[in-house]
């Protein structure tokens, strides 16, 4: 494989106020809180963000004249606070505190590590995992789930649940030998064990699970394999005179599209600012572009399985588990790499190198016809900008990918891979609640859930949205053939009105326009959201997922724009008892008619595991496209030029590139 790093037309020069934080600025945040309010060493920084600037501050701003703040959660282990502060970099100076009591924020990396040494210390839990046959305990794998809510064990506690998986050798597969059935709970705060629950000995699985060369080549692993392939020849792609894209800091320019490149600690990506040149100037489509959150509830009752429903961006924070990508591997092409700066539990800067991949690919025949009474045929090829990075949340990864088309389409695509979180059962036993994978080792039934946040901006900054159906006109006058049909457009005139779902049999889909625009038919502005696979969560009222993951129930909502209103499942769901977030968010029945919204999208991976997806998933892929529908007058990518045709070897097929 060929890759090579982006150089062409690179330029660095002042910050965007939209620029994440730097490694300096990160710095400067967290010793001005440490020297203004003088903290000590229980006090722990959990994320230190940009503060971003509000529209009001951008407008009219040249990008780089807004003042830079940074907005820090804090965390002190003795007093039981969530602390919030927003600090000034320049000059620097603490600019506000706020101590909220009853929220947990997420789980810090600090914590990840120090559960696992509080359990393999633990006697109860070496007692519970000798019963297995396990006598060499540094070769448990323990997860630190996120607990869920349960009144009678939180009580005001900070807490984890890891779950022990058991290593043969420390590059074994672990979730190949889960510990049914045991638990543990673990005190942060207290830093101690406050309970293990033993319900019951499962033997180990006896196979391994392993899926690098050197050990699925062994004859006991699970499925077997005999080599890897040999006919997998060179797959060489080159741009020779360097990428189309321009990048200024996090300014980005491609084929028409200009943004920035933005990046939380707890989103991870985000998009800012997207905008489309259009006859000489250029229009705005979305001002900002984030995953809000990250819902992933388990349909297992049993006892190792019935607590999970994770909020893997809200407990965790998936900024702080983005991955070094890697060129070649990762990322194919002429790339061009954004770094990611978090901080550790200290408040020092870490920076993530290439956390955050960009590069075009080819996309097949953007459009073309053939006249075939003159045989004359013309076609273009079409491209997408590629911005994507990938998060490891434990054993599962996720990979984030927004794609920018030469036509104006967008489109977001999620795609999962890693290892599922199996569970292991008795000889002869067939799982009820999952599919088996393995001997004796089955993948539960789950579902995963993104929300992603849409600060839509078509054409300025008052919209409207419209659900918009087809549907069959009847028989009769008018339509004697009864082959007629037509859409129907409902407006989302209040927030009130939201909570709307997906419906393929009337190929349901969601327009946002700009009313005050219209277009060169006189119709207004608008760029519609077209849904993919989808489906809502099985659990039922009275349930975690139904207190807790309520925005999941649908699938778009509609609020007006507030800043403080940006995460779909709440600020804080970690040990959350459920309530907050968008279900809260729409209950004050507020206009979304002509102002300013956001549009909020919910989608899902339905998870009936397959043995295919064991020891390692192949990369499962969902999302949903915006599709211009009267943005433009026309065809926005009639002006490509014209494709070269291309001479190929057949004899030297698959090894050289076509020119």
């Amino acid at each position: 494989m060929t890759s090579t790093i982006a150089s062409q037309a690179v330029t660095t020069t002042n910050r965007h106020a939209l620029d994440p934080l730097s490694t300096e600025e990160v710095a400067v945040a967290a010793q001005t809180l440490r020297s203004e309010r003088e903290l000590t060493a229980s006090v722990r920084f959990v994320s230190i963000a940009l503060q971003e600037p509000t529209k009001s501050q951008l407008a009219g701003a040249d990008g780089s004249t807004v003042r830079r703040q940074a907005f820090v959660v804090l965390y002190d282990r003795e007093t039981h606070h969530t602390i919030e502060s927003v600090v000034s970099l320049d000059p620097a100076a603490v600019e506000s505190w706020r101590e909220l009591d009853g929220v947990q924020p997420s789980v810090m990396l600090e914590e990840f590590f120090a559960a696992e040494d509080l359990v393999r210390a633990d006697p109860r839990w070496q007692e519970a995992v000798r019963k297995r046959g396990v006598t060499d305990f540094s070769l448990a794998m323990l997860d630190p789930w996120a607990t869920g809510y349960s009144p009678d064990t939180d009580a005001g506690r900070r807490l984890l649940r890891p779950l022990t998986f058991i290593r043969t050798s420390p590059d074994d597969n672990g979730y190949a030998r889960p510990v049914e059935g045991l638990l543990a709970v673990v005190d942060m705060d207290r830093r101690e064990v406050i309970e293990v629950t033993d319900h019951g000995v499962v033997p180990l699985p006896p196979r391994p699970g392993n899926y690098t060369p050197e050990l699925m080549t062994k004859p006991d692993n699970w499925p077997d394999f005999d080599a890897l392939r040999s006919d997998v020849k060179p797959l060489e792609i080159t741009q020779p005179e360097g990428a189309s894209f321009t990048v200024d800091g996090h300014l980005v320019n491609w084929q028409k599209w200009q943004l920035v490149v933005g990046f939380t600690p707890r989103e991870g990506l985000v998009l800012h600012t997207i905008g489309y040149h259009d006859k000489g100037r250029l229009r705005s489509v979305i001002h900002r572009a984030s995953m809000s959150e990250m819902y992933i509830p388990y349909g297992d009752p049993a006892p190792t399985h019935r607590f999970k429903n994770v909020f893997d961006e809200g407990e965790y924070g998936i900024g702080f588990l983005l991955n070094p990508l890697e060129l070649g591997c990762d990322c194919l092409g002429e790339i061009y790499y954004f770094d990611a700066v978090v901080n550790d539990n200290d408040g020092n800067p870490l920076t993530i190198p290439n956390a955050i991949c960009m590069h075009e690919e080819d996309v097949g025949a953007a459009w073309k016809h053939t006249d075939y009474r003159t045989e004359k045929v013309e076609v273009r090829r079409s491209r997408r900008l590629v911005i994507s990075c990938y998060a490891t949340v434990g054993n599962y990864e996720y990979g984030f990918f927004w794609y920018l088309y030469t036509d104006g389409n967008i489109e977001f695509e999620a795609k999962a891979t890693g290892v599922i979180s199996a569970g292991a059962l008795a000889d002869g036993v067939r799982p009820e609640y999952g599919t088996l994978v393995a001997p004796n080792l089955y993948g539960p039934n789950h579902q995963h859930f993104f929300n992603v946040r849409l600060d839509m901006a078509i054409d300025g900054s008052n919209n409207s949205v419209y659900e918009v159906d087809s549907e069959a006109v009847p028989m009769g006058p008018g339509n004697e053939t009864g082959n007629a049909w037509r859409t129907r457009k409902t407006l989302i005139a209040t927030e009130s009105d939201s909570g709307r779902m997906i419906d393929p049999l009337k190929a349901r889909y969601w327009k946002i326009t700009n009313p005050d625009v219209q277009n060169g038919v006189g119709d207004p502005v608008g760029y519609k959201l077209m849904p993919g696979e989808n489906t809502v969560p099985m659990a039922g009222e009275g349930t975690q997922t139904a207190a807790r993951g309520g925005f999941a129930y649908k699938h778009l909502w509609v609020t007006p724009y507030d800043p403080t209103q940006r995460y779909a499942g709440g600020d804080y769901p970690n040990q959350h008892a459920g309530g907050d977030g968008l279900p809260s968010y729409i209950t004050e029945g507020r206009s979304t008619e002509n102002t300013d919204v956001v549009v909020w999208y919910t989608f899902c991976s339905h998870h009936i595991v397959r043995p295919e997806d064991w020891p390692v998933m192949p990369t499962m892929k969902l999302g949903f496209h915006l599709k211009p529908e009267g943005f433009f007058d026309g065809n926005p990518a009639l002006d490509l030029p014209p494709s070269m045709p291309a001479c190929h070897d057949a004899d030297h097929a698959g090894n050289e590139d076509l020119q």
